[in-house]
């Protein structure tokens, strides 16, 4: 059995893209080598990799998703030893595809970009922004080789390291007789209407910090954009209990919010990079992850602007 290299690169990059077309076009290779390539790996495995759906792209078969795991293990062994040969950890190239949860990503990816263009100018980083679920559909499809996101809803095959953890807060508009409080009770709210940010998981976790207060909110609004919600909140229709903390309390039409700390004893939220422990990490792969474990170890320090407090 002849299996190439360039055999499992073409696969990957399909499973990745789930089309033969976009493998295609991030290859900068015929659409028709990566068709061929494939076929001619199932022909020699004995097995199909692909169902293939008229106008709909490609779906991992069974067998396809085990052989999945094992070609990027291989690949990033590869991508290993000759990093060891080049003697120069330091400088790292090629792409590395990072899932990054919606809310998360306006406080982290720019800075990032930038703290990478300085430090590795040859490494390309690509973003997915996604849900809980997105982001872990992406690590186990091959679509992303890091995920940072909340430590909400991961599947058990999916590992963490933490980057950082963020306790929760109430949002209120600036006229509101709290505003000015440093700290205030959830009960003390209990007859005010509540602005959810309704994402999955992230919504459980907001409805049981409340109901664990002894409150059970009246949401008078909700919504999966993290700004709507503070816009909403700006407005007087009600208050809401966030994690990200913008350096600046305007939101996107002028209007402002106030941090309220909550008095009652509430969870924190971790901050993770998942990665799936099957998958090798890859010298840009550690470069992106200690770039984000540096910007967050600065940012605790008060050296940069943005991001959690």
């Amino acid at each position: 059995m002849d299996i190439t290299l360039t055999q499992l690169r073409y696969f990957s990059e399909a499973a990745a893209q789930l089309s033969m077309t976009g493998a295609a076009e991030r290859l900068k290779v015929a659409q028709s080598a990566v068709s061929s390539a494939v076929a001619q790996l199932e022909k020699q495995i004995g097995s199909q990799l692909f169902i293939r759906q008229r106008a709909k792209g490609l779906l991992l078969t069974q067998s396809g998703e085990l052989f999945l795991k094992d070609a990027n293990a291989v690949l990033a062994h590869l991508e290993e030893v000759v990093e060891n040969a080049k003697g120069d950890q330091a400088s790292v190239s090629g792409v590395v595809r990072l899932a990054c949860f919606s809310t998360l990503a306006p406080f982290h990816i720019p800075d990032l970009v930038n703290r990478l263009k300085a430090d590795h100018p040859d490494l390309v980083l690509e973003v997915i922004e996604a849900d809980a679920a997105g982001c872990s559909r992406a690590l186990s499809d091959g679509q992303a080789d890091l995920a940072l996101c909340y430590d909400l809803g991961l599947p058990e095959n999916v590992s963490t390291s933490t980057v950082s953890s963020a306790r929760p807060y109430i949002a209120l508009p600036m006229g509101h007789k709290f505003a000015d409080k440093k700290a205030v009770k959830l009960q003390q709210l209990s007859a005010e209407p509540f602005i959810l940010l309704s994402m999955p998981h992230s919504k459980d976790l907001m409805l049981s910090i409340l109901r664990n207060a002894g409150v059970e909110p009246d949401v008078r609004f909700q919504s999966a954009s993290y700004e709507t919600v503070r816009t909403f909140v700006a407005h007087a229709h009600g208050y809401s209990i966030l994690h990200q903390r913008p350096t600046h309390s305007m939101t996107y039409d002028g209007s402002q919010v106030a941090i309220v700390e909550i008095a009652d004893q509430v969870p924190e939220l971790r901050t993770v990079l998942a990665y799936l422990p099957s998958q090798r990490p890859t010298g840009r792969m550690r470069a992106v992850a200690d770039a984000v474990h540096a910007q967050i170890a600065e940012r605790a320090r008060g050296r940069a602007p943005g991001g959690e407090r």
